[in-house]
């Protein structure tokens, strides 16, 4: 690795003293030491900052400081460079993030002496068509969400594979999760958890109100399609159905909408120092989860 990224989540103060030390403890082993602009604004050098597309073009990999959210972020922009991500946890959870803050020099020493995996995961795209034209396509690493607003009812969907209906169903919105988001929203709606090394799609209801509705998982050379579509006997209500990528992105549907989802051509790449299997990172993960949230 001879140039390095870094990116900080702007919201994150509190590691600004540890990211200049980083970047000096890069720049005095000859490292060539690129920023972000909001990395570089939030250190006071925004004349040096590059647009993350940019930097990703033009750095061996990027080191993150921030949660699951920043990385989820960053991988979206990063991943048609095949850029790897070194994540540092300034977050809470950080089931994506390589190290903690205090072990982060340690980590960089394994780095710069090569003693590192790249860890590919999947990832999905979502395509939203209306009236058989194509409106938007969107990228997500953990998972793509059809979902009710917050005040609206239950909504009707038409799920299928490959263009065979699986199910026809009331619910509060439908999620297609990939390996990696087997962790996140669909853990919490009931889906299964999915080691991260496999290729497939998990589709899990959120709470159907039927007995038929479990969660599923298919292979990734499906294209999963959902339909919202009116309550029967209720007048169409509009805006009350988004289309949600990995929590951060949502774009407005209509009843009638379809949303394809399907495995895309892109990866995110991570960079891993250290000899935590996922099993352990899922054991240590959620029980300090557990234990922040009661």
């Amino acid at each position: 690795m001879k140039t390095i990224g870094l990116v900080v989540n702007k919201e994150k103060r509190k590691v600004i003293p540890l990211v200049k030390k980083t970047y000096q403890w890069l720049k005095d082993r000859d490292i060539n030491v690129l920023l972000s602009d909001h990395c570089a604004e939030l250190l006071d050098w925004s004349e040096s900052g590059y647009p993350l597309e940019h930097l990703a073009k033009i750095s061996d990999c990027i080191v993150i400081w921030g949660g699951d959210g920043t990385i989820l972020s960053c991988a979206r922009t990063v991943a048609p460079f095949k850029t790897p991500l070194y994540g540092v946890n300034a977050g809470r959870l950080g089931f994506l993030t390589e190290v903690d803050l205090p072990d982060i020099f340690t980590g960089l020493e394994h780095l710069l002496a090569g003693e590192y995996l790249i860890e590919t995961r999947m990832m999905l795209e979502a395509s939203v068509y209306r009236q058989g034209k194509l409106l938007k396509t969107f990228c997500g690493l953990n998972d793509a969400v059809i979902a009710k607003s917050a005040l609206s009812r239950l909504i009707w969907l038409k799920v299928s594979a490959n263009q065979e209906l699986i199910n026809s169903y009331p619910a509060d919105g439908v999620i297609i999760a990939s390996p990696t988001g087997s962790t996140a929203y669909s853990l919490s709606a009931g889906g299964p958890l999915v080691g991260p090394n496999l290729d497939l799609m998990v589709i899990t209801p959120i709470c159907p109100h039927t007995l038929s509705a479990r969660p599923l998982v298919v292979s990734p050379d499906n294209i999963i399609s959902i339909i919202p579509f009116n309550t029967p006997g209720k007048k169409d209500a509009k805006g009350e159905v988004m289309l949600t990528l990995d929590g951060q992105y949502g774009y407005q549907l209509q009843s009638g909408d379809e949303v394809r989802v399907f495995r895309s051509l892109h990866q995110a790449c991570f960079i891993r120092t250290q000899q935590n299997s996922f099993y352990k990172v899922l054991r240590e993960k959620l029980e300090e989860w557990h234990s922040t949230s009661v």
